[in-house]
């Protein structure tokens, strides 16, 4: 990418849960310190010159072996890629099949970016999938590594809402420390021809369980010579990842000649390397009239003019960037082409010190997905930012039962359990978050509108709730799931909830069918629910429902019209509760002081994730983190008063949210 128009993260600088035991497994006495997970990263072969900063390590993709890993436990996203069915669009303009959405985000710095979150809310903490098509895990530096395999929280809340993710291949500009050799080293080839670093990528995709590579050669000085060996890579690197069901996006800059030259448009010059790759995108220097020849150049090689990204930078000024739409997503016309944001984490990025509360960041993240009016069901049309609500239609993975959700967005103040606080310490970890709404939030209601938020001041589980408030003097009628549930003759729905203001009735919303049109109220039946001052689960029969539930929501009504504040925590469906089964086998694998290392065996059958607990002397249970996989480490851990050993327990939680019988282990202070 052009390097005027971004920030680079260069060296050292950026760098800176069968049954329950009968009695509690004891660690082993284990050799070797207990160091903190990080994201991996690599050079394709050589090496810098000189020795690598503080927390920084060099290592060689070529000689990478998923064997000799000591992260890869705690790397390896676990959250199959979820298939996706899009509903009737919320409005009118939004639309299916035509431009998609890709987004480069940078979540954290090339090296020291924690493999399964960290202790502070302070965190980009995406939750808009539904409009996202592919998500490139951007990054890389000439002095910490070119190459980045995405964590797995990331990977694991992308999954869960459908979104594929690609890993990055960043060979940096010259005057951003970029070395010709890096290139040539990626595309070596060995004594029978082939590319050995190809093959070294798909491995680390189908370890780490991520979805591809987006390959970004920026190095000047090359020649033809090389310009057709990164051609071979590519094709070679495209066989071998559809092979294992992975993607390639290439990204404008290197030409066939070798050299460097963004063209911003699909031409003779790269036409090529789109050509060997699944897409292309397209840099930032775009026109209306480049965008429109590249669209139909695509079509005339036999492929989808959407298979195009067209470059939208929003790093400096995020949904204030200033963006010729007219020439990507027309509202009169078939789109041109699909959209490709560039470094969106701008919507936490630009928050001054001291106001990144998780909601000052949603608010800002809000706005940006689905435009000024907060409400993709009735966009503002003199909105100069045309967000992606407005012009694509958002997708779900809301199609099977068991369906929970206590609408976690991955990150939070302190961590709840059945409305307690079990952990006051701020935290992140994706990997956690839900599968949220698509649509937020669409208010269907013929009054005034209430406010609707993610809330971080109170939870049910996890970090964060659905918060309404304001004046009802009509009833609101609050979209919540785009859904394809069959109804059996057990079917339930669980909403668990508190007023705490005001009267409110509430009602669950039930839709068996689409909206007759697009921006539409789903044609929802209304079954009644109670509501009281405390946390409160409802469970309400689908009686005399059938077929499939097309939508959930919930409809509320102040009996005097007056103002409320009603907070959602949970919402679940499912014909019976079976509990999941325990893992087995924990352990503690490292330990130096505080810091342990913990590992343990799968537990069989359907995992939500695994929730890690400390038994404290008093019998306090103390949250100290979940995650998908199967390994977690624990930081600065401290003995409490007369305490001899620590107690550890670990439970799988299901689908439901319920938890198997908890599994043990001790570690000697």
């Amino acid at each position: 990418m052009n390097p005027t128009r971004r920030t680079v993260l260069i060296a050292a600088g950026a760098a800176g849960l069968a049954p329950a035991l009968p009695e509690a497994a004891v660690a082993a006495p284990r050799a070797g310190a207990a160091t903190a997970p990080y994201a991996s990263y690599w050079y394709p072969d050589s090496r810098p010159a000189g020795s690598p900063g503080p927390g920084i390590a060099w290592r060689s993709l070529r000689t990478w072996r998923a064997a000799d890993d000591p992260d890869l436990a705690f790397n390896a996203a676990s959250v199959p890629l979820a298939a996706r069915f899009t509903p009737t669009p919320a409005n009118p303009t939004a639309r299916s099949g035509q431009a998609r959405v890709q987004a480069l985000v940078s979540f954290g710095p090339t090296s020291s970016n924690p493999s399964q979150g960290s202790a502070t809310a302070d965190f980009y903490a995406l939750t808009h999938w539904a409009y996202l098509d592919e998500l490139v895990f951007w990054g890389g530096s000439a002095g910490e590594g070119l190459i980045l395999a995405p964590n797995a929280p990331v990977v694991d809340a992308a999954h869960r809402h459908g979104v594929p993710v690609l890993g990055n291949v960043f060979l940096p500009p010259v005057a951003y420390g970029g070395q010709l050799r890096w290139t040539r080293d990626l595309v070596q080839r060995d004594a029978t021809g082939h590319h050995p670093l190809a093959a070294q990528l798909v491995a680390v995709a189908a370890a780490y369980g991520f979805d591809g590579w987006f390959v970004n050669a920026e190095t000047g000085g090359g020649n033809t010579a090389l310009g057709q060996a990164m051609l071979g890579f590519v094709k070679e690197l495209k066989t071998l990842a559809a092979a294992r069901g992975q993607r390639v996006t290439w990204y404008d800059a290197m030409t066939v000649n070798g050299t460097v030259s963004w063209q911003g448009a699909l031409d003779s010059q790269n036409q090529a390397f789109f050509q060997a790759a699944d897409d292309m995108f397209v840099d930032f220097r775009w026109s209306a009239g480049t965008l429109a020849s590249s669209g139909t150049e695509a079509q005339q090689l036999g492929r989808s003019r959407y298979e195009l990204w067209a470059g939208v930078d929003v790093e400096s000024n995020g949904s204030g960037t200033a963006v010729d739409w007219d020439a990507l997503v027309p509202t009169a016309k078939p789109h041109i082409a699909s959209i490709g944001f560039y470094r969106p984490e701008w919507t936490r990025n630009h928050l001054p010190d001291g106001r990144r509360a998780p909601e000052d960041f949603h608010a800002a993240d809000d706005r940006f997905w689905t435009g000024r009016s907060l409400d993709p069901s009735r966009p503002d049309g003199t909105d100069p930012w045309r967000a992606p609500a407005v012009s694509v239609a958002d997708r779900s993975t809301v199609a099977a039962t068991p369906f929970a959700s206590v609408f976690n967005t991955g990150h939070g103040l302190r961590w709840y359990d059945e409305g307690v606080v079990t952990s006051e310490e701020p935290w992140n970890h994706l990997g956690l978050q839900d599968r949220l709404p698509s649509r937020r939030w669409a208010v269907h209601t013929a009054g005034q509108r209430p406010a609707v938020s993610f809330d971080f001041a109170d939870a049910w589980r996890g970090g964060s709730s659905v918060l309404v408030e304001g004046a009802l003097d009509e009833p609101a009628i609050l979209d919540l799931y785009a859904t394809r549930l069959r109804i059996g003759a057990g079917t339930v729905v669980e909403l668990t909830h508190r007023a705490e203001a005001g009267s409110v009735n509430v009602e669950l919303a039930v839709a068996t069918a689409e909206p007759g049109s697009a921006g539409s109220t789903p044609p929802y039946t209304y079954l009644p629910v109670n509501t009281i001052n405390t946390w409160r689960t409802s469970t309400v029969r689908l009686t005399g429902l059938s077929g499939t539930v097309h939508a959930l929501g919930v409809r509320l009504t102040a009996p005097d019209g007056g103002p409320v504040r009603w907070r959602l925590g949970g919402l679940a469906v499912h014909d019976a509760t079976t509990g999941p089964a325990a893992p087995s086998g924990l352990r503690i694998t490292a330990a130096s002081g505080g810091d342990l290392r913990f590992a343990w065996n799968a537990a069989p059958g359907p995992v939500r994730h695994y929730a890690l607990h400390r038994l404290l002397p008093d019998g306090t249970r103390r949250f100290l983190g979940g995650t998908c996989q199967h390994a977690w480490f624990a930081a600065g851990l401290q003995p409490a008063p007369g305490e001899t050993a620590a107690r550890f327990e670990l439970r799988t939680v299901g689908e439901l949210y319920n938890t198997s019988p908890p599994v043990s282990v001790t570690h000697p202070w």
